[in-house]
């Protein structure tokens, strides 16, 4: 009797310890960014709560909720969000923070970037000079949003031949190839300042509002996903919208400057 108490006391520790974890896809801009390094240890204190990431692009971190692979996902295309619980994968989105995209280019700038009146008259700078161009290319949020800025632009990217290098890789992997080119590039700004190969590149452009990049929370669906762990999604969607987390990622810093902002609403 004393063993089969000890088996069943072990199986509901165990069973206690699954319920205290849960799984999340996150964008490899905000785990490039260092935040999460930040925020995770003290959603654990406050919460007895293990966030494991799942570091993808948007498109895939999407599509690892629609098959019920994770539990909630943080991302940044609001298009694609609104998609996403529009089909009923997500129980909604909650905005959370923000930051912004910049354009990243070689320091001499031979397309002139720098002094271009937006975004749009930027893009059409680098098209028309002829220079080198890096996309991620691989459905994330950043090449979602790039895609977006050519096309703002009136421009189409199938048509740059050679000077439009797509290499389906993440943030940092683009900067290296776009550092080991001297090209042009759309960054986050905060894997930008977290960049250590930065190599003869430097921040040509920044602060148009088209650049404005929204990162969301979105929980995964419990009606068509009875497993996932909508408790945990709920315990963490209060955290990050609450006073303690808006402090944590205010006063984050990356060299001297904050690349968040928290714009959590109450509810």
């Amino acid at each position: 009797m004393k063993r089969l108490l000890f088996i069943a006391a072990l199986i509901g520790a165990t069973s206690a310890s699954a319920q205290d974890s849960m799984r999340m896809a996150v964008t490899t801009s905000f785990h490039n960014s260092g935040l999460a390094d930040v925020l995770l240890p003290e959603i654990q204190t406050d919460l007895g709560l293990e966030v494991q990431l799942l570091i993808v692009g948007t498109g895939q971190a999407l599509r690892l909720g629609e098959a019920g692979d994770v539990d909630a996902i943080l991302v940044h295309s609001r298009t694609a969000e609104e998609a996403f619980v529009a089909a009923g994968h997500g129980t909604h989105r909650r905005e959370i923070m923000y930051s912004d995209f910049v354009l990243i280019g070689p320091s001499d700038d031979p397309a002139d970037v720098g002094s271009a009146i937006d975004a749009a008259t930027g893009l059409q700078r680098i098209a028309t000079s002829g220079a080198q161009f890096v996309s991620r290319g691989d459905d994330s949020g950043t090449h979602k949003k790039e895609l977006r800025l050519w096309s703002d632009a009136g421009l189409n990217v199938e048509g740059f031949g050679d000077g439009y290098l797509s290499v389906g890789a993440g943030m940092g992997a683009a900067l290296n190839t776009a550092s080991g080119m001297n090209a042009y590039i759309l960054s986050d700004r905060a894997s930008w300042l977290n960049f250590a190969n930065k190599g003869d590149l430097a921040l040509l452009f920044s602060g148009d509002p088209a650049l404005f990049n929204q990162y969301a929370f979105l929980p995964v669906n419990p009606e068509l996903h009875p497993y996932v762990k909508a408790e945990q999604a709920r315990q963490l969607e209060e955290w990050l919208t609450s006073a303690r987390a808006a402090k944590l990622i205010n006063d984050f810093t990356i060299g001297d400057e904050n690349p968040f902002v928290f714009n959590a609403e109450a509810r």
